[in-house]
């Protein structure tokens, strides 16, 4: 007879993999900061706020690196009060990581600098990946590595205003199999002076369809000698981590969409990487406590109005796989107030144990793939180093 679940702490794919030995993964040195384990939180736009990173931190402390969501340069730097309210961050955030996204070098700068000198900022990542329609069609986002010499003027008008503080790049394969641009990108941003590079192993085309092309971070590792690079893709469990780094040789690991609904991936990243199995996954009456800190912290953070909305699609990612969630989901879709939230996820059985699929479903995203929008002329001029007109206005994600 199979093991009950509420025993599991890992998947099938995964039964095999070996528990780190002591030593065997080094701490990921981004200039000052000091990351043990070598685990980052992929910044996911309208996801990785500060609410959603002290969940994170609850399961994990300081241990892991969590970047915040997206911020557009030119909206920060002018002060629109909705960006620099997404650019805040906790009162438990020691570390304060933060994601820039720009298609101008001069508003790039001057955000720079404002990190700098005013927000006491530890680490700046940049968005080089975002396959969004809108994005790409205006020349931002995965559409930015086609143009090398404009991508090197960008990452260089933020590493040499950031000072001390440590800059990252995040980019993915590629625009599509037939134009990948992952060793261009990793290039430029160890010529430029980043501490590491992070690649989303699928191609824009793909969106976050199918499985991450791990063999395209070996890849860029065999290229990339001089700084840290990380590896971002179908990271659902600890022990992917393992496996990918072993497979791989990367020197550390992003977490996108496999913390959705999951925060305590984080407490099975540590585990793993201090070499011990995981803890049992928490029972649903668990996972609706820690949902309803979710939606307090976003309350506090944004107002109920704003929270609830939000809370729409957290807390179907928490209640996903169990049995009679879908009914919940339909109750969370109305609710208007933290009472009616509370009301709805307290009448879910609070005995359930985490069912085996919840291991590796994949939440957010949809396994679409798409062809690439870019605009009219763009390959045709791939030397140039100016921005599509209308590209920093697009805006950028990219969740991982």
């Amino acid at each position: 007879m199979a093991e009950p679940i509420a025993t599991q702490t890992r998947s099938p794919l995964n039964a095999d993999v070996p528990l780190a030995r002591p030593g065997e993964f080094a701490p990921l040195q981004l200039g000052p900061l000091r990351i043990d384990p070598p685990v980052v939180l992929a910044p996911m736009a309208g996801v990785t706020n500060a609410p959603f990173r002290t969940v994170c931190r609850r399961f994990s402390g300081n241990r892991c690196l969590y970047v915040s969501e997206m911020i557009t340069a030119k909206a920060f730097a002018m002060g629109r009060e909705r960006t620099l309210r997404l650019a805040s961050f906790g009162t438990e955030e020691t570390v304060k990581s933060i994601q820039l996204y720009g298609t101008q070098p001069d508003a790039l700068a001057d955000a720079t600098k404002i990190l700098r000198d005013s927000w006491g900022v530890d680490h700046i990542d940049m968005n080089f990946g975002c396959p969004v329609r809108k994005v790409t069609c205006a020349g931002g986002g995965a559409a930015i590595p086609v143009r090398p010499k404009l991508m090197a003027k960008l990452v260089r008008a933020v590493v040499q205003n950031a000072g001390a503080i440590p800059v990252t790049i995040k980019f993915r394969i590629g625009i599509d199999q037939s134009l990948t641009t992952m060793l261009d990108a990793g290039q430029i941003g160890e010529a430029e002076g980043c501490k590491a590079v992070a690649l989303h192993a699928r191609t824009a085309a793909q969106l976050y369809a199918g499985e991450a092309n791990w063999a395209a971070i070996t890849e860029l590792k065999q290229v990339i000698k001089t700084i840290p690079v990380l590896g971002n893709g179908d990271v659902f469990e600890g022990f992917d981590a393992l496996r990918m780094m072993r497979q791989t040789g990367c020197d550390g690991v992003v977490v996108g969409r496999g913390c959705l609904g999951r925060p305590w991936l984080f407490r099975d990243l540590c585990d793993v990487f201090d070499g011990k199995e995981p803890q049992v996954p928490p029972r649903l009456g668990e996972i609706v406590e820690v949902a309803l800190l979710h939606a307090r912290l976003l309350v506090e953070f944004f107002g109920e109005r704003s929270a609830l909305f939000q809370m729409r699609k957290f807390g179907g990612w928490y209640t996903k796989s169990f049995p009679g969630s879908n009914r919940v989901h339909d109750k969370i879709q109305r609710v208007s107030t933290l009472a009616d939230l509370e009301a709805a996820m307290r009448g879910l059985p609070a005995d359930a144990p985490f069912p085996a699929m919840a291991f590796r479903v994949r939440r957010c995203k949809d396994g679409r793939e798409q062809t690439v929008s870019l605009p009219h002329g763009y390959l045709a001029a791939r030397d140039a180093d100016v921005a599509a007109e209308g590209a920093e206005a697009a805006g950028g994600e990219d969740g991982g």
